[in-house]
């Protein structure tokens, strides 16, 4: 007679979401065009042909990827913001939502730099649409913070900032975790505080 083992099962891991990570790393060191499909199955475990089973080809696994990106940077920037008590506390909190994405998923940040150009029409208005929307999150804190200063300033500040936070692609290896988040946000903070100054 058998008995059923007592330890738990592992839980499965989405495999979607297996295959979404598998393509950011590969699109990010060979580019869209130098992944095939079967690169991508091989990737995961499965021949290539099955991924079809997940995503109708590769532009749609793209731009699932960064509508997902987009669309979880966004609701982050919601969710933290309507739970701080105050602008000083949601742009913390900003800049950790985004400074955390950079340093964990700076093959992202390279694939959407780099791809965004090969995702169909249709799916690259709503990821824009959906970056214009995390933008404005970030420019209505700093406009309470600095009611001074025009907006369109903001806008491009927070572009800037951006960009700062968003070369960890280049950066990284270069310090641990632990060290590059604090200088991120100092530097961020910098930034911002030299733009508002401008006259």
């Amino acid at each position: 007679m058998t008995t059923a083992s007592s330890s738990p099962a592992r839980p499965r891991r989405n495999r979607r979401a297996e295959i979404l990570e598998a393509a950011a790393r590969l699109f990010a060191a060979r580019g869209f065009h130098g992944v095939s499909i079967e690169d991508l199955g091989a990737a995961v475990g499965v021949s290539g042909p099955a991924l079809y089973r997940h995503f109708s080809g590769k532009e749609a696994l793209l731009a699932e990827m960064l509508l997902d990106v987009s669309s979880r940077l966004r609701e982050s920037a919601v969710a933290v913001v309507t739970s701080s008590p105050g602008p000083e506390q949601s742009l913390d909190a900003l800049l950790n939502v985004q400074i955390t994405f950079a340093l964990e998923q700076p093959a992202l940040i390279t694939v959407h730099d780099r791809e965004l150009g090969n995702v169909p029409e249709p799916q690259r208005r709503q990821i824009r649409r959906l970056q214009r929307l995390y933008v404005e999150e970030w420019v209505t804190v700093l406009a309470e913070l600095h009611p001074a200063c025009p907006a369109a300033r903001l806008r491009a500040a927070t572009h800037a900032v951006f960009g700062l936070l968003n070369s960890t692609p280049h950066s990284a290896g270069e310090l641990p975790g632990t060290d590059m988040r604090p200088l991120l946000r100092v530097m961020a903070r910098a930034a911002i505080q030299a733009a508002v100054n401008v006259r």
